[in-house]
C-alpha cells in the first residue's frame, strides 16, 4: 500500500508551487481541505479518457483536496487556469492521517473514481488492486473495503447524491481567500 501526501513534496515535474491546509468542522463538511497551486512546472500533465486528452497539471492550475473525517476516500478537485474544473479525482483509501507537520495523507487502496465535467464516470485501476492483492500487498479485508467503497462512490454519483461536485466549487470560492497562497515553494 502506499501511502500519498497532499503536499506531493516529491513531485519532480512541479518546480514552484504554493500549498496551504484548512480544517472545517461545519455542517456541510467535516474535515481537511487542501490547495495546491502550480506556479511552475517541468511540462504539463496530460490524461486520455475515451480517446481525448486532458490536461491536469500545468501552470496556473489548482489542485483542492477534500479529506472528509471518517471515510475511505479522498477527493482531488483538479481546476485550470481560469478556475474550470478538468476533473475530479477521488482515491479510495484504507486510513488518513496527519503528519507532524500537519500535512494530511492517505493509505492509497489502488482503485479510483474519476469523473469529467461532461459527466462521464470511470473506475480506474481495478488491475492495480489486483496485483497489490496477489502480491500480498493489500489482504481480502482491504480489496473488499476498497470494492465496497468504491462502489457506494459510483451510486453516490450516478444518483446525483455526491456532494462534493458542488462543495469543490463552493469551497474554491469561499476558501481560497482564507488560505491565501502560503507556503510557496
Amino acid at each position: 500500500m502506499k501511502r500519498k501526501f497532499s503536499d506531493r513534496a516529491n513531485w519532480r515535474r512541479i518546480l514552484r508551487k504554493s500549498y496551504s491546509c484548512l480544517a472545517l468542522d461545519g455542517d456541510e463538511f467535516k474535515g481537511l481541505v487542501t490547495f495546491y497551486r502550480i506556479h511552475e512546472l517541468r511540462e504539463p500533465l496530460w490524461k486520455e479518457y475515451n480517446g481525448r486528452r486532458y490536461c491536469l497539471a500545468d501552470r496556473g492550475y489548482l489542485w483542492m483536496q477534500h479529506f472528509p473525517k471518517g471515510e475511505h476516500f479522498v477527493v482531488t478537485t483538479m481546476f485550470d487556469d481560469k478556475g474550470r474544473v478538468v476533473q475530479w479525482y477521488i482515491d479510495v483509501c484504507k486510513t488518513q492521517g496527519l503528519t507532524d507537520q500537519q500535512v494530511p495523507w492517505f493509505d492509497d487502496l489502488y482503485l479510483d473514481v474519476v469523473v469529467l465535467p461532461s459527466g462521464e464516470v470511470f473506475l480506474m485501476d481495478e488491475d492495480e488492486l489486483e496485483d497489490a492483492h496477489r502480491s500480498g500487498d493489500v489482504n481480502n479485508k482491504d480489496v473488499a473495503l476498497a470494492r465496497k467503497t468504491a462502489g457506494r462512490l459510483l451510486s453516490s454519483i450516478r444518483n446525483g447524491r455526491f456532494r462534493y461536485f458542488t462543495l469543490s466549487l463552493k469551497h474554491r470560492k469561499s476558501l481560497m481567500e482564507r488560505a491565501g497562497e502560503l507556503s510557496e515553494s
